[in-house]
């Protein structure tokens, strides 16, 4: 039997992927960050930062304007309550595993 505190099956594998999580927060910190200045900001090839905003993208996590030659991308409604979920989980875990120390 899986002990409920510690299920990692409670964390979103949407969320938690390093990049994806360090890019929605990027995004939540900033509001608004062009495709550059994302893939500078998280050291990230073209390629593998194209995968994950379209993974977020589809999700509707996040949203992506284009004028001219720039994209922008923001966070949606629904990105930031993921993000928040997201850190509520995190946070529980963590507590579970404080008050379960011996000594």
């Amino acid at each position: 039997m899986t002990n409920k505190r510690f299920d990692y099956r409670q964390l979103d594998d949407l969320v938690h992927s390093r990049l994806r999580l360090c890019l929605l927060l990027m995004l939540e910190a900033r509001g608004e960050s062009a495709f550059a200045e994302i893939k500078e900001a998280l050291a990230a090839t073209d390629g593998n930062l194209i995968t994950h905003l379209r993974k977020l993208a589809d999700a509707g996590c996040i949203r992506a304007s284009k004028e001219s030659r720039r994209t922008t991308y923001r966070l949606t409604p629904l990105g930031r309550r993921n993000l928040r979920r997201y850190r509520r989980t995190v946070a529980g875990l963590l507590d579970s595993e404080e008050g379960d120390r011996p000594g």
